[in-house]
């Protein structure tokens, strides 16, 4: 679907250009935006292989296993209906810390992997579990104390001051993330009320 609105906007810049005889200006802005979307990779590349490397660093000195050790009361607070020693909680813990390391690739494969482990908790497997829709509601609106990928940019584009973003994105991502979780309460409280 996505593919296809990328292929509408290009065709109607294309008719538009072709129209009022902007085709040389049309080419330019194609190859500037291409252009520009291979340089933010690069710069992405340097500071999510920085974060990827200490993410692993924090790990091996066991960083990540006191974070899930602090957040597994609040796993099991949002999570109520998981069994105690259940795999998806490992896998939940790894990709909310994650995500509040701004480290959203590394969190992806561990959100995967905690959807498939509550799959097989799942009574009805043609609809997503309260469980599946708290991690996906979680996993969007993510408290993040570092926004790794928004300073990537914002290094890569000449910001003066890319850490900038730190206080605003951790005081927005802390509401949207108490957001979340008071209409996801809210969701679940309602359908056990229509049991």
């Amino acid at each position: 679907m996505v593919n296809l609105i990328w292929l509408f906007f290009i065709l109607i810049g294309f008719i538009v250009a072709a129209a009022h005889g902007n085709i040389a200006v049309f080419s330019e802005a194609v190859f500037d935006g291409a252009k520009t979307g291979v340089t933010i990779c690069f710069s992405l590349i340097s500071v999510l292989v920085l974060w990827l490397g200490l993410m692993r660093i924090a790990e091996d000195a066991g960083l990540l296993k006191k974070l899930s050790i602090l957040l597994r009361p609040i796993v099991r607070f949002l999570f109520p209906t998981i069994p105690k020693d259940h795999p998806s909680i490992g896998y939940i813990m790894s990709n909310m810390s994650a995500n509040m390391l701004g480290l959203n690739n590394a969190a992806t494969p561990m959100g995967i992997k905690a959807m498939e482990e509550l799959q097989k908790l799942n009574v009805n497997k043609e609809t997503a579990s309260p469980a599946m829709c708290t991690l996906l509601a979680l996993n969007t609106s993510s408290i993040t104390i570092i926004p790794t990928t928004i300073i990537a940019i914002r290094m890569a584009n000449q910001s003066m001051d890319p850490f900038e973003i730190v206080g605003t994105t951790l005081m927005a991502t802390a509401i949207s993330t108490t957001a979340a979780i008071v209409v996801d309460k809210w969701y679940q409280r309602k359908a056990l009320r229509n049991e």
